[in-house]
């Protein structure tokens, strides 16, 4: 049979946002228009695709096997439709936006700024912070530049890790944890304040220690690095974060930087990125700005 090939990026648009209302806005076509192209799906394939459970469209099996090869199809037709001209970073006028945990935006946001402005100046980079939990906004390219802490699990999200950090902790310059040496014992007996978006109030540090028979006081948690950080400096808080990428933070606030009393594993700093940008020479020049930004900063351990 003849396939309109205009289905699959129909397609791709509506696993991506399920629903018929949610791909026609992003084709910019009515919804009945964008219906009657699920009919055609539906008849081609012999799938439902979408069913409706209650006021919302969920995929069937088969919709959700082929989501990925859909996906990866559309935009290798773009690729392969698209002419590719040389890079002129001089000319080049274009839209980056990095999502990057905020002490990393804090610490490499400023270098990575002025240095995509020097090279390009029609460049504009939007910094946004990480969500509170996982997104397809990578896939669904609103997102060019990510951190992690560790590899995608997708397939089609790329990444180069950049570096590793070690913890430390931060204290007011007064704190009593501050007089004398550090042992896990003094460490686990302060109050402390966690860092997480989801208001977390354990993470590995507690299982490092509970190994060790210890259990520590965590008090509060903090949705920032910035707002753990001036927690610290008010209070008899103690936050226990990655100690590069904090430094400036902390030397700006007038806390003291104490070594952590457990064998814990450097944090890893990953970039990611989706597989569509991976040969897109303004992304790979983007990329390997950002890497040189970052472990600069790393570097001053």
């Amino acid at each position: 049979m003849q396939l309109d090939l205009n289905l699959l990026t129909a397609l791709d648009a509506l696993l991506e946002e399920g629903s018929v209302a949610g791909a026609a806005a992003r084709l910019h076509v009515t919804a009945p228009a964008m219906s009657r192209s699920l009919g055609r799906i539906r008849k081609a394939t012999g799938d439902e695709i979408l069913v409706r459970t209650g006021r919302h469209m969920t995929p069937t099996t088969r919709a959700v096997a082929m989501r990925t090869e859909v996906h990866a199809l559309v935009q290798q037709a773009h690729q392969l439709l698209s002419a590719q001209a040389d890079l002129d970073l001089a000319t080049l006028e274009r839209v980056f936006t990095v999502r990057w945990h905020d002490a990393l935006a804090t610490a490499c946001g400023t270098g990575l700024i002025a240095a995509v402005h020097r090279e390009a100046p029609g460049v504009r980079l939007r910094l946004t912070a990480e969500p509170g939990d996982d997104t397809p906004e990578l896939r669904r390219g609103e997102v060019d530049l990510a951190s992690s802490a560790g590899p995608p699990s997708l397939p089609d999200l790329r990444h180069h890790l950049v570096g590793h950090d070690r913890l430390a902790l931060a204290v007011r310059s007064d704190h009593p944890l501050a007089e004398g040496p550090v042992t896990a014992e003094r460490y686990a007996a302060a109050d402390h304040v966690t860092v997480s978006r989801r208001g977390r109030l354990r993470d590995r540090i507690d299982d490092a220690l509970t190994a060790l028979g210890h259990e520590r006081r965590v008090i509060a948690s903090a949705p920032t690095t910035a707002t753990a950080l001036q927690l610290a400096r008010d209070t008899d808080l103690v936050v226990t974060l990655p100690e590069a990428v904090t430094r400036a933070a902390r030397d700006q606030l007038g806390l003291t930087t104490l070594p952590l009393p457990l064998d814990l594993p450097e944090v890893p700093l990953h970039l990611l990125w989706h597989q569509r940008h991976h040969n897109d020479p303004a992304h790979v020049w983007l990329r390997e700005t950002a890497i040189r930004t970052l472990e600069a900063v790393l570097a001053l351990q």
